[in-house]
């Protein structure tokens, strides 16, 4: 047996969009079930996203804390943004995310994982890749608005992440997907084995 997911596309009777926003939507389709029975699925619909782990040269995580309204709680997160663009290559929007939260480039890219963040009521695709040999970039800094005017910037050690992240102290999705597959990557095959950063991404089709 192949422990593997597959894409798989059941019969939509009806669909319809109740709610619009600027960057999501809501969903609604009639899905027809293995028994022949049709239920109600209201899903999100998300461009999808990406997000980056950047490790200094002293094994250092580059992380941001920031304020996330729905949770009620400043989180410490790894730098991450939505493919604003249809089809736009995930290690361009990457590579722009550490640059603009952090004024930071790298060198060495490689994709870490790809996840679901939440595929009961969501669709959103998330890839987190690893960046090394950092610096920091030219340019002018990005101007910061909203949230991330009061955001925090700070360079934690891999392993007080994990031990946060197993403490229940760290809850951000992408800082704990990338800091444990780090982990799981050098434990295993190391990170020279880990996919190229334009590996394909069957979740969110890209060029190039």
């Amino acid at each position: 047996m192949t422990i593997k997911d597959t894409a798989e596309e059941w019969e939509v009777r009806a669909s319809e969009t109740p709610f619009t926003g600027n960057k999501t939507s809501v969903r609604t389709d009639d899905v027809v079930m293995p028994d022949g029975s049709v239920v109600r699925r209201d899903y999100q619909v998300h461009p999808g996203s990406v997000a980056v782990l950047a490790l200094d040269d002293q094994d250092r995580v580059l992380v941001l804390r920031q304020y996330r309204h729905p949770v009620r709680q400043k989180l410490w997160e790894i730098p991450a943004g939505l493919l604003d663009v249809p089809g736009e290559n995930p290690l361009h929007a990457a590579q722009r995310e550490l640059y603009e939260e952090a004024h930071v480039k790298a060198e060495d890219w490689r994709v870490l994982t790809d996840v679901y963040t939440t595929p009961g009521g969501c669709d959103e695709a998330v890839r987190v890749f690893l960046a090394r040999d950092l610096s920091e970039a030219d340019g002018r800094r990005f101007d910061v608005e909203d949230e991330e005017a009061d955001m925090e910037l700070a360079r934690v050690p891999l392993d007080e992440l994990v031990r946060g992240v197993l403490a229940g102290e760290l809850h951000n999705n992408c800082l704990v997907v990338g800091a444990l597959s780090l982990v799981a990557a050098r434990s295993g095959d190391g990170v020279d084995a880990l996919r190229p950063a334009e590996a394909p991404w069957p979740a969110r089709p890209f060029e190039s």
